[in-house]
Parts: structure tokens; C-alpha cells; sequence
């Protein structure tokens, strides 16, 4: 009965904790969303999209990017339920997958492979709200 309560206790926090978090429709507008998801925390896709972005944080923030992993049926980043962000980003389950949203909530790039921080930095330097903002 003592494990049953600690066990409900420990389950009202974490979803609070996943709550206290914005969810990605509240950061449109404001921040550019870079979304990976992957089966587990295991893949070997977002073990390199990690990589990838180590050492890119300073110009992910200078590009208002916000990176929100959706591994299995957890999210880190937001606050939004993970079946919810595959549907609507349109990223899979089972495979690796990411999804670049603009600002204004567009899909600028979809990938099924990890993408170089190269390449994330010239699409977001290339979208229109971006370019608008360094006149």
C-alpha cells in the first residue's frame, strides 16, 4: 500500500513537471522548434543529431531555436503529450526523425537522418521572418 502511494505521488510530479513546461504552440511566433524523435533513447540517429548540435548552442539561441526530443512516449522541451507532437509534426514512432518549424508554424524541413548544424544554420538564416530580422 506505502509503494502504491509513493508510486501515485511520483506520477502527479512528473506530470507536473511535463505541465510547467510551454507547449510548442505557445513558443510559435517567438522561437523556431527543432523536433527529433526517435523509438528510444538508444537510437543511433539521435545519438549523432546530438552530437550534431553539441557545440551549436550559442547559435541555436541567436537563431531562437528551441530543440524538443520526443523519444518513445516521452517529450523533453515542451510541455505537449508525444503521440500529440507526432501527429502533428508528422514524425514517426519508430524511426528517427526531424522536424524543422518555423516561427510561424511551418514545417521548413522534415529529415528521416540527423542534420548537420550546417545546414539547420542556412535554412533558419534563409527563412524570411530570419532574414527580416537582421535588417
Amino acid at each position: 500500500m506505502r509503494f502504491r502511494a509513493i508510486a501515485v505521488a511520483l506520477g502527479s510530479l512528473a506530470a507536473m513537471a511535463a505541465t510547467s513546461q510551454p507547449r510548442v504552440d505557445s513558443l510559435l511566433w517567438k522561437h523556431r522548434v527543432l523536433i527529433l524523435s526517435a523509438p528510444s533513447a538508444s537510437d543511433p540517429a539521435l545519438a549523432t543529431q546530438r552530437r550534431l548540435l553539441r557545440g551549436w548552442e550559442q547559435e541555436a539561441a541567436d537563431r531562437d531555436l528551441t530543440i524538443v526530443e520526443v523519444v518513445g512516449d516521452n517529450v523533453r522541451g515542451a510541455g505537449d503529450d508525444a503521440q500529440h507532437l507526432r501527429a502533428r509534426y508528422r514524425v514517426s514512432a519508430r524511426a528517427f526523425a526531424a522536424a524543422l518549424v518555423g516561427k510561424d508554424g511551418h514545417v521548413a524541413q522534415y529529415s528521416a537522418k540527423p542534420i548537420s548544424s550546417g545546414d539547420l544554420q542556412s535554412t533558419i538564416d534563409a527563412m524570411p521572418m530570419r532574414r527580416a530580422g537582421e535588417r
